[in-house]
């Protein structure tokens, strides 16, 4: 029940956003929203805390907004393309990650993502630390201008409820449960005769694929893909997101996104201070409400 009230009120505060907020701001935060959903459903679901997620969602970045600017793509079909090309990068990390665990699989991840930052660095079509400009919007469908943001806003509104739709399906099926039960007990789940590590690796194939088409999208929004989206740090900001909103929850890395962007947005005054108060917010959050915002919500009503 309450899932389909935060449902119905996502779907009312999207449809509405742009006529009270910045459409491209809100854009950049369905953007994040979609990519914690993408991670939380690796570390809510699953237990496996990725410090690599940044090259997917700077890595689809690069290569649909390259697609899309030298070779004529359109916006859909780049953004397919950049997402495709993390569906292959996550299946390759995965296969060499997914056999590890705790800090182990943590290091790993790190460490890969570190070579895709390394190659979006150097790399000729990338344009290094100034990232690759100049990307255009076109048209969607051949008539629907996407230089219009209101109509851009629709089209990465569309975006996020189609990932966010996949991500609730396969939260809510028998994967989903054969999943949950690897988090809680993996040695029982093996003992039951499931193939754990295929089913880890398809997991984390598919929070990669997501997380790449978070950053695809992100690229056409802003005609830019920058170096930071592939930085170690952004892998950092998205456990924030995950973690604030509440992990393990359907709608807590969208509200953990939304409240994470909002304070960096308002506090975006103090400079390079900023991540001095989120680190402070994270901490009390952490030792307050460790369920995240949605976690305790649901915590409060349950006891009702």
């Amino acid at each position: 029940m309450m899932n389909r009230i935060l449902f119905v009120l996502m779907l009312i505060a999207g449809l509405t956003a742009p006529f009270y907020a910045y459409p491209v701001f809100v854009m950049d935060l369905l953007c994040f929203a979609l990519f914690a959903c993408a991670f939380n459903l690796l570390l809510g679901y699953v237990g496996l805390l990725s410090f690599g997620h940044a090259a997917f969602f700077g890595g689809a970045a690069y290569i649909s907004g390259y697609a899309i600017k030298a070779w004529g793509f359109s916006p859909i079909f780049g953004i397919l393309t950049g997402t495709g090309f993390t569906l292959i990068l996550g299946f390759c990390f995965g296969y060499l990650a997914i056999r590890r665990q705790g800090i182990y699989f943590a290091m790993v991840t790190l460490a890969l993502a570190q070579i895709v930052y390394f190659m979006a660095l150097q790399m000729p079509f990338t344009g290094g630390e100034n990232g690759l400009q100049g990307i255009p919007r076109g048209t969607l469908f051949g008539f629907i201008d996407l230089n219009n943001s209101l109509n851009m806003y629709y089209f990465v509104f569309a975006i996020f409820l189609i990932g966010f739709g996949i991500i609730y399906r396969t939260i809510h099926s028998p994967f989903g449960e054969v999943l949950q039960a690897i988090r809680e007990n993996e040695s029982r789940a093996l003992s039951l005769g499931y193939d754990v590590d295929r089913f880890k690796l398809l997991a984390f194939v598919i929070s990669a694929t997501l997380a790449g088409l978070a950053g695809a999208t992100k690229a056409v929004i802003f005609q830019f893909a920058a170096l930071t989206n592939a930085h170690w740090q952004t892998s950092g900001e998205v456990i924030l997101m995950t973690l604030v909103g509440g992990l393990g929850t359907v709608f807590g890395p969208v509200v953990g996104a939304i409240t994470v962007g909002a304070l960096s947005h308002e506090l975006s005054a103090f400079g390079s201070w900023v991540q001095v108060i989120l680190g402070t917010i994270f901490v009390i959050c952490v030792m307050t409400f460790r369920r995240g915002i949605i976690g305790e919500l649901g915590r409060v009503l349950n006891k009702k």
